[in-house]
């Protein structure tokens, strides 16, 4: 049975993302991954090398490397996505989200993209992978699993095999392909609305970050913390877009009014 990656649309709504990758040689592996399976949006967050682009392990796929998009922060890489899924061991972290193992994931992918969202692959930099805020913008947590005495991977080896997962079991082949099609978004009801982007979700958190200061919620020692709380907690809600713009107007007018009150009143 031959696998056929298609339709394009859906694939060209996956991005894959790099985050802060010390070695131009592993960025040009996951490039050439990439062009294996047929994916084609890279985006590479504060890389340490400035001359990525000219990576000699891009085999195949110079292109892909001349169009990736470079970003500082990892918010601005996945802005657009309804989906952020993060990779990585357990063996050093102890994750707040849900934890997906990599055969599992195929169905979500299926089910966010057949929904008309947006899904982002982030993969975290060779020394110590993702870091804890890089979680904090990640609905999910993949993990592949591995030797318990060799847990980790290469970069450019963990961009393969998650992306040979993909395109083995979230594509399926002709005969089924159409399976994969569902419900238009287009036409979604008010419950079915799509799922708020996760830069809609950093504006909400935004605002009501300013309203808990704004009101004294917690000690200014505390805000970092409560940052990455309401991150995770945003992420664990799924609001979708209508209900995610209701409630930003909610906390806009709390906090309109929280700076109208004089201090100490």
């Amino acid at each position: 049975m031959s696998f056929v990656l298609r339709p394009e649309a859906q694939r060209d709504r996956i991005e894959i993302v790099l985050v802060s990758p010390r070695n131009p040689l592993n960025i040009g592996a996951a490039a050439r991954a990439m062009a294996n399976f047929g994916f084609s949006r890279l985006a590479v967050v504060a890389p340490y090398a400035p001359h990525w682009r000219e990576a000699r392990s891009a085999v195949g796929a110079p292109q892909l490397l001349e169009s990736a998009v470079e970003t500082a922060a990892l918010a601005d890489a996945v802005a657009n996505c309804t989906l952020v899924v993060g990779t990585g061991t357990l063996t050093y972290r102890k994750p707040k989200q849900k934890v997906v193992a990599l055969p599992n994931l195929a169905p979500l992918v299926q089910r966010e993209l057949a929904c008309g969202g947006r899904l982002a692959l982030v993969f975290g930099p060779e020394n110590h992978g993702l870091t804890r805020e890089d979680l904090s913008l990640c609905h999910l947590l993949v993990e592949i699993p591995t030797d318990p005495r060799q847990p980790s991977m290469n970069l450019g080896q963990a961009v393969a095999v998650c992306l040979y997962e993909l395109a083995t079991r979230a594509f399926p082949p002709d005969d089924s392909a159409i399976e994969v099609v569902s419900e238009p978004a287009a036409v979604a009801t008010e419950e079915q609305s799509p799922a708020a982007s996760s830069g809609d979700l950093e504006l909400l958190a935004r605002v009501v970050e300013e309203a808990m200061i704004a009101a004294d919620y917690s000690p200014s020692s505390m805000l970092a913390a409560n940052r990455h709380d309401l991150r995770l907690l945003l992420r664990r809600l799924v609001p979708n877009r209508r209900d995610t713009r209701r409630i930003l107007g909610l906390f806009r007018r709390i906090l309109w009014r929280l700076k109208r009150v004089p201090k100490g009143n």
